[in-house]
């Protein structure tokens, strides 16, 4: 069986998925990269030494000499199963088209398309476009990997993939820590709570400023670690120092993946505030890898697959600063809480939520036509996280 993944480029919230189908597959799996990465995303710290892979083939390195079509795009035509990621290719996208017509099973692998507001459902530019590449294969081969808790529903609004909805995201590479984590946690000294990812508005960094300013004046003692960089940064620096709080935050500035998970495993608590624009939130994996006990935004993409509130984190109605806060503040106040709350996370991870886990879910279900998805309904109990390819009513 060959499987193959097209997108704009291998990232390294891709590439631990990626390596655990070609450890399965061998020479039968493939990944197409459409663009180089852009220079922002290696400021940031992101590494795009994935693209050497034996495995990685390029679609932008120009058009063949020949008349042939080339050979990234008989992967997108010929191979058994196609997994289609974000791409403004044409050329790719028109390719992909030509494959869904002709009846071979393809998986769209997709965030939300109405992250700004369903109202845009009303576009007739969109309407069109939507039904062109989605809603008129409803009876075709054609299935949804949706990535985020609200992908599912946006997809449902134009009708496509009726009953052929699985949960899909990104998958970190996943850590597995000894006794030493649980350990340096426990260590004497100030709780650390940790934030992470780019400083603009959709993130709401701004709420982890107001954060350290109301846990001064409540006496408890946090320091807060903004990793990350961008264009709120020196707002946000101008907020800490006016809020009396500069000593009790430190600015990390962007960090390569490896020193961004040694952050995470030095601190106690970690915050996802971003609010729906957010359509996963990788940091969000990383951070309970990391045993971090966890308080997420659900309108972020990722926190309504990951967490069990309660049991493995919690989360808060994005727009409920207070809300956040209050959790924040049990969580430094109750130890015991945070412990099982983060160790239980960590597990969520290491045992659910990763990499080898989807990779053998999703080439299991592919290897009969049309896929044969596993029986997931003990993992869809309440008490449970359901894992990759598990199917949305």
């Amino acid at each position: 069986m060959t499987l193959t993944f097209i997108s704009n480029y291998i990232n390294h919230h891709q590439l631990p998925f990626c390596d655990a189908c070609h450890h399965i597959l061998g020479d039968d799996f493939f990944f197409i990269q459409t663009e180089p990465m852009e220079a922002e995303r290696l400021a940031m710290g992101w590494d795009n030494a994935g693209e050497t892979r034996s495995y990685v083939r390029h679609l932008y390195a120009g058009p063949p000499e020949s008349d042939e079509e080339s050979p990234a795009l008989d992967l997108i035509l010929q191979s058994d199963i196609l997994l289609v990621g974000w791409t403004e290719d044409t050329t790719a996208l028109a390719a992909v088209q030509e494959r869904i017509l002709a009846g071979k099973p393809t998986f769209l692998v997709s965030e939300r398309i109405y992250k700004t507001g369903r109202w845009k459902i009303l576009s007739p530019r969109g309407l069109v476009r939507n039904f062109k590449e989605r809603t008129r294969h409803r009876r075709r081969p054609y299935y949804l990997l949706s990535i985020g808790a609200h992908t599912a529903a946006d997809y449902r609004l134009i009708g496509a993939f009726p009953k052929k909805k699985y949960r899909w995201g990104y998958f970190p590479a996943t850590i597995h820590y000894g006794a030493e984590l649980w350990e340096q946690k426990k260590a004497a000294g100030p709780i650390h709570i940790c934030w992470a990812g780019r400083f603009i508005t959709l993130k709401r960094p701004d709420h982890m400023i107001r954060l350290a300013r109301d846990l001064k004046r409540s006496g408890r003692h946090c320091v807060i670690n903004m990793v990350g960089a961008g264009e709120m940064e020196g707002e946000l620096k101008k907020m800490a120092a006016a809020m009396g709080v500069a000593e009790n935050i430190e600015f990390h500035g962007y960090c390569p993946p490896e020193r961004v998970r040694e952050i995470m495993a030095a601190s106690h608590i970690f915050v996802l505030s971003s609010n729906q624009i957010e359509g996963w939130g990788a940091v969000l994996n990383e951070a309970m890898n990391a045993g971090c006990a966890v308080v997420a935004s659900r309108q972020a993409g990722a926190t309504g697959y990951l967490i069990k509130d309660g049991e493995n984190g919690f989360s808060y109605p994005g727009r409920r600063y207070q809300k956040m806060r209050e959790i924040v503040f049990r969580l430094i106040d109750e130890p015991g809480l945070r412990e099982n709350l983060a160790r239980a996370a960590c597990g969520t991870i290491t045992e659910t939520w990763n990499a080898e886990r989807a990779a053998q879910a999703l080439i299991a279900a592919c290897k009969h036509h049309p896929p044969a998805l596993p029986n997931n309904a003990s993992a869809a109990r309440q008490d449970k996280v359901p894992p990759p390819m598990c199917p949305i009513a």
